[in-house]
């Protein structure tokens, strides 16, 4: 699920800077270059005392910002199938039930849970998690 909201807070020492959130595309929040160049120079017009290394710091904060909500959009299971893909089956399941501990009626969740601990071998585990799922949407037709 996105959020209607199109830019995300970010914040460098006592500047708080709304930031566009077109500026990143894609799971991983890959900077979509000539957006964030614009972007970077209305920063320099509008606040001159920023340099160069601190725009660069803005930036890399406002990615890992972006990553930040949009795994929390996503229910922690954006950040766990990047996990996932890179073999990190046990920091992936880590995650997810980080995040069930806090919202144990996500669904979705649930299911993805399933899905990485079948992956990582422990199958029955996974079904469980699964079935948990399933019963939390059947729960709220």
């Amino acid at each position: 699920m996105r959020s209607t909201e199109y830019h995300i807070t970010v914040t460098h020492g006592s500047l708080s800077i709304k930031v566009p959130r077109d500026l990143f595309y894609g799971p991983e929040c890959e900077p979509v270059e000539n957006k964030v160049n614009e972007f970077r120079e209305m920063l320099k017009k509008r606040y001159p005392w920023l340099t160069d290394n601190g725009l660069d710091v803005f930036m890399r904060n406002a990615r890992k910002e972006m990553l930040r909500v949009i795994d929390e959009e996503t229910g922690g299971r954006t950040a766990s199938k990047q996990m996932a893909s890179k073999g990190k089956f046990d920091d992936a399941i880590k995650h997810l039930k980080e995040h069930l501990e806090r919202d144990p009626e996500d669904a979705d969740s649930w299911y993805t849970l399933g899905e990485l601990l079948c992956k990582s071998g422990k199958v029955e585990e996974g079904y469980k998690a699964m079935n948990r799922g399933r019963a939390l949407i059947e729960k709220n037709q």
